[in-house]
């Protein structure tokens, strides 16, 4: 009997189903654990992206950079301009030629100007806009009128943009709220970047999708399906890489954006960030600077064809460059302009019009950042005393100059100009030069050139080359012994004969004159107009080198001034901006003003945050400075002065002296009229020797610069206790007007000569006396 084999069969696939019944528990734990652990990871990175957004736009969203302009200009009937120089204003105010009706254009035919205003926001109050019409004759303003807009005997025209203190990251920003946009560029930017911005949550998947598979049919990217809320977390917190990981940073962030803020806080913010172009280091960030930068005039002026134009480069701010690619830049200007009216934003008349006009952005952007850097660098360590540098760079501030455009150019003229003709060969090529510009009376810096590339940020010789003085020194030796009435005056015979000081370590020191002769004995006001060089140390040491050195401080010099004797032949060094401080005491009589460059700082909304007003220190006797200032007038007309007037009108009464130390190396010459004072000096940055003389080096260029400027001759007043009496300095004694060597000569009372001498003197200074006597 077989055995049977009916029993039971065990299934022989029970096994294999238990083990895959074994592995799916711990498939779906893995996966679930796994999604677990990237869910928290998820939620833990969106809580700190949320917090990445949350923070930037609760705080300040934008460093805005601290603008600096030049001061405004002043029209009115008797304005000194020339036409030239009103045009140049104009145009670095951003003005651009055209019909004059325009706001921020003008018109000119000759000397006939018509200009159209933007108006502006003083720290005083607002300029409205105006059409002005006025002609120039002559270097004057006349027939000046307002056409339209409110009426005003002076209208101040909006000021030029000179520089800005920039963010670290070089952004540059004009803010701009969303209401003060004109509407048509928002819905403009919705056409053709984000139809539906105000439907979808931050991202909008069909736009994505669609662009997908356009891009894939195209085998290149020709689409985007970017939301606007997308690309302003792009540019506001990510990079631009094309990285799955920042796409999808950039999906969560625009989300969490959407869901805190509202589409207008999120669109104010896109018009603000979004960038549109460069200039140099400088990005263009926003419409409201893109606007200025590209077209020089405000956004809420810009036209149809102008807000196409920014909105099409939004895409590609390069490439489509309209400065450096015309062709191109019409045509996406002109493809959105047909997307504006597809969207039924304008109309066809409109639209046709727009895309028949020309591109129209300036020529060149309204201001440069580089245009005047040593008066800028002059302005931010004027700004170092109240101000800190990161509040600079970051706040928005608007500072106010003095700086003067119009002079600012006739300075770096008359240094280039000049330069070249000084010098031949090598030291032709190694010359440098610094001029420094002041209003006589108020000590405003109006102009300031650094070197003989006015516009290279570099080396700054006007605040940073401190080199000797030379005989520039020589005024305030006088002064300290004209001080001293009763044993100084202009007539005072000084000694111009060699003599040496011998010193206790056995060293010797014998001062010379320049041309090495020796006079005997000379009026003081002769050894100071011919710079004698022996009678200006014997005066010094007479008074006393420390008294001198008073003198020196009390004018505002601060840095250390050694008491050696050889300090009276202009040993100590000074920069060409501590020159100026100096000499603005003599040139106003003896009231120490300190250099200004900043008229007023305001925060972005025009808030006054500080003003620097006119000071005035007396630090001198008037009457002494008084018979100073006779003396340098004295060294134009007759000392080492006089070759100015080849350039300059006879008519024109000037005060100054010039500098000049060994070998040439430092040219120097300081002077000034009834209005402007001037500095100029020349050498060469490694101190080597020159063939120039102050009056050969500096001079030239501080005349070229005074004949090219507008200005009114030195008439000082004759303060209280100073009184003119006729001399003869050769017999210190008065005189009469028509004898020999009789001059007319300023004396503080007191001090007068006791004796009297007469003469019979010609019959024609007789006759011409008695004339002047008559009609007095």
């Amino acid at each position: 009997m077989k055995k049977s084999n009916s029993s039971p069969r065990s299934p022989r696939k029970t096994p294999r189903k238990s083990s895959r019944n074994g592995r799916r528990p711990w498939f779906w734990r893995f996966f679930f654990r796994f999604a677990a652990i990237g869910f928290v990871l998820l939620v833990g990175w969106t809580v700190y992206l949320d917090a990445v957004i949350t923070s930037r736009f609760e705080g300040r969203r934008f460093e805005v950079p601290s603008r600096v302009y030049a001061r405004p200009l002043e029209l009115y009937d008797g304005a000194g301009i020339s036409s030239g120089g009103l045009e140049r204003e104009l145009q670095l105010a951003g003005f651009r030629k055209g019909d004059g009706s325009r706001a921020g254009t003008y018109r000119r035919s000759g000397g006939h100007f018509v200009i159209s205003t933007r108006g502006f926001q003083f720290p005083d109050g607002r300029e409205p806009k105006r059409r002005l019409a006025l002609n120039i004759y002559g270097d004057r303003v006349q027939d000046f009128s307002v056409l339209s807009g409110e009426a005003s005997p002076i209208v101040r025209l909006e000021p030029a943009q000179i520089g800005g203190i920039y963010p670290s990251h070089k952004e540059d920003r004009i803010l701009v709220q969303l209401e003060e946009v004109p509407a048509l560029l928002p819905a403009t930017l919705m056409a053709v970047e984000d139809r539906n911005f105000y439907d979808h949550f931050g991202i909008a998947p069909l736009s994505i999708a669609r662009a997908m598979l356009a891009n894939i049919r195209a085998g290149e990217i020709v689409q985007g399906g970017s939301t606007l809320t997308q690309q302003l977390v792009k540019n506001f917190f990510l990079t631009r890489d094309q990285t799955l990981l920042r796409k999808g940073n950039e999906a969560i962030m625009s989300i969490l954006l959407e869901m805190h803020y509202e589409k207008e806080d999120i669109l104010e913010t896109y018009l603000n960030e979004v960038y549109l172009g460069q200039a140099g280091t400088r990005s263009i960030n926003g419409f409201g600077l893109a606007s200025q930068f590209y077209f020089g005039e405000s956004l809420k002026d810009l036209d149809v064809h102008q807000i196409a134009l920014l909105v099409g480069m939004v895409k590609g701010p390069s490439y489509y460059n309209p400065r450096r690619h015309p062709d191109r830049a019409m045509e996406r200007r002109n493809l959105v302009i047909s997307e504006m009216e597809e969207a039924g934003l304008i109309d066809s008349v409109r639209a046709a019009r727009a895309r028949g006009l020309p591109v129209g952005v300036s020529g060149k952007p309204s201001y440069s950042e580089n245009r005047y850097p040593a008066y800028i660098d002059l302005v931010r360590r004027h700004l170092a005393r109240d101000y800190r540098e990161e509040d600079l760079r970051s706040e928005g501030l608007r500072i106010f100059t003095t700086l003067n455009p119009a002079i600012q150019y006739a300075a770096e003229y008359a240094v280039t100009d000049t330069l070249p003709r000084l010098a031949s060969g090598e030291t032709r090529e190694a010359l440098e030069a610094a001029l420094v510009v002041t209003a006589k009376d108020s000590g405003e810096v109006l102009a300031l050139v650094g070197g003989k590339d006015p516009q290279f940020a570099g080396f700054n010789r006007a605040l940073d080359a401190n080199r000797p003085i030379g005989s520039l020194i020589k005024p305030f030796i006088y002064l300290s012994a004209l001080e001293q009435p009763e044993r100084y005056t202009l007539i005072t015979p000084v000694l111009d004969k060699s003599f040496a000081l011998e010193f206790d370590d056995g060293r010797r020191w014998e001062p010379k004159n320049y041309d090495t002769k020796e006079r005997g004995e000379v009026p003081l006001h002769e050894a100071l107009s011919h710079s004698y060089n022996l009678p200006a140390v014997r005066v010094g040491l007479d008074v006393g080198v420390g008294v001198v050195k008073e003198t020196l401080q009390a004018f505002g010099v601060t840095s250390g001034i050694s008491e050696y004797p050889s300090m009276l032949l202009g040993s100590v060094s000074m920069n060409p901006v501590t020159v100026a401080q100096m000499y603005q005491g003599l040139a106003t009589s003896g009231f120490n003003t300190p250099l200004r460059t900043i008229r007023e700082v305001t925060d972005p909304k025009g808030e006054a945050l500080s003003r620097y007003s006119l000071e005035v220190d007396q630090v001198a006797d008037p009457a002494a400075v008084h018979l100073v200032q006779y003396a340098m007038q004295e060294t134009m007309q007759e000392g080492t002065g006089r070759s100015a007037y080849y350039t300059l009108p006879k008519e024109l009464a000037l005060a100054g002296k010039t500098g000049t130390t060994d070998d040439g190396r430092d040219s120097w010459f300081a002077g000034f009229s009834g209005d402007l004072l001037a500095v100029a000096w020349v050498g060469r940055d490694d101190n080597g020797p020159t063939s120039l003389t102050g009056a050969s080096g500096a001079l030239p260029v501080w005349s070229r610069f005074m004949a090219r400027v507008p200005q009114h001759g030195l008439s000082p007043v004759v303060p209280d206790g100073v009184n003119y009496h006729w001399v003869n300095s050769e017999r210190q004694a008065l005189t009469d007007e028509y004898c020999d060597n009789a001059r007319l000569v300023p004396m503080i009372a007191g001090s007068e000569p006791d004796q009297t001498v007469s003469c019979s003197g010609t019959l024609q200074r007789r006759i011409q006396g008695w004339f002047e006597g008559f009609f007095q």
